[in-house]
């Protein structure tokens, strides 16, 4: 494939999720040339999201509608959105990055603001590889409607687990959260509501080293309890794996800052420890990860990319010292 390149852009945007298109709309507010790649539809996590609650001047929002409501704001203020898959990102020895994506094409720019999020962490066990697309899912809200009827897993004890097994429950007759604690990380609110669905119970203290099917698909789930070590079989129809999510940080070409967890560490102004890269959302190491912090991010890292790019003119136009 001939590489086709493109330059005369001043940042590039990876990622339309909620900070994506919130650094895309403050780059245009700022005058800036941008580009915001994206590999799937404008929206990102949001789009698995059935309803969203805590996003402050929205009591209650479809997750498709609220993308929607960002990818408009943003577009009104001139942002470029295109569809591709970004594979790399590399510093490039005349300054500024260059960003290549799946179709060939490399779009080059003084700095970059990577909001490219994750991807579900997986179980790794015998099955879920044989049955994906066949019982074992990671979106409720996408596939959860394939189950109407059945007995369901939900694997995880944080948030997405607890309110994804909440949802599913409009359509199964029974779901099980099988968490490997005694006790969720799920904030209260969530647990609270999950423990007042009488279609949910949990199991306590349970990992899931195997999934077994057949011809239609899963058919029950091994586990393991964490304390004795006995196995046992739960019957389901299906099993949603909800235990974490990878950062998209591996796109970076060259050793970045991080944590043990793989999110980029960045300063007060989203920064990382390459001059130009700034990271916001999910793929920034902090406490915690809610559309609201990732528009925040967002916010900041554009308004500091104008200010870094404003910087890179000074120094430039600046006369040699004799």
């Amino acid at each position: 494939m001939t590489e086709r390149v493109t330059n005369g852009y001043d940042v590039i945007i990876v990622g339309a999720g909620p900070a994506g298109l919130c650094a895309a709309m403050y780059a245009g507010r700022a005058m800036l040339k941008g580009l915001t790649i994206e590999r799937g539809a404008p929206g990102g996590e949001l789009l698995n999201t059935d309803v969203v609650e805590d996003y402050i001047g929205f009591e209650t929002v479809k997750g498709w509608e609220l993308a929607q409501k960002m990818a408009e704001h943003a577009r009104k203020f001139g942002a470029e959105i295109v569809t591709d898959t970004v594979e790399r990102i590399h510093k490039i020895e005349a300054g500024g990055f260059a960003v290549a994506t799946a179709r060939g094409q490399t779009y080059r720019a003084p700095a970059v603001i990577l909001t490219a999020g994750g991807t579900p962490v997986k179980l790794g066990v015998p099955g879920e590889k044989e049955y994906a697309g066949k019982g074992v899912s990671y979106c409720a809200v996408c596939d959860g409607a394939f189950f109407k009827g059945e007995v369901l897993a939900v694997v995880g004890g944080g948030d997405a687990a607890v309110e994804e097994a909440d949802y599913l429950t409009r359509y199964a007759s029974k779901v099980y959260i099988v968490h490997r604690r005694d006790q969720f990380r799920a904030s209260k609110i969530v647990q609270e509501r999950a423990r007042a669905n009488p279609r949910i119970e949990v199991v306590w203290n349970k990992t899931v080293p195997e999934i077994v099917g057949g011809e239609r698909g899963v058919e029950h789930l091994v586990l393991e309890d964490t304390v004795t070590g006995a196995r046992s079989t739960l019957k389901v129809g299906g099993v949603f794996i909800f235990i974490g999510f990878k950062p998209n940080t591996g796109l970076v070409e060259g050793h970045v800052e991080h944590d043990a967890g793989g999110y980029l560490i960045t300063d007060d102004r989203m920064m990382t420890s390459l001059p130009g890269l700034f990271a916001a959302g999910d793929v920034r190491a902090q406490l915690t990860r809610q559309v609201t912090t990732a528009v925040g991010d967002a916010t900041t890292a554009a308004i500091a990319v104008e200010k870094y790019l404003t910087a890179l003119r000074e120094r430039r136009q600046a006369p040699a010292l004799s």
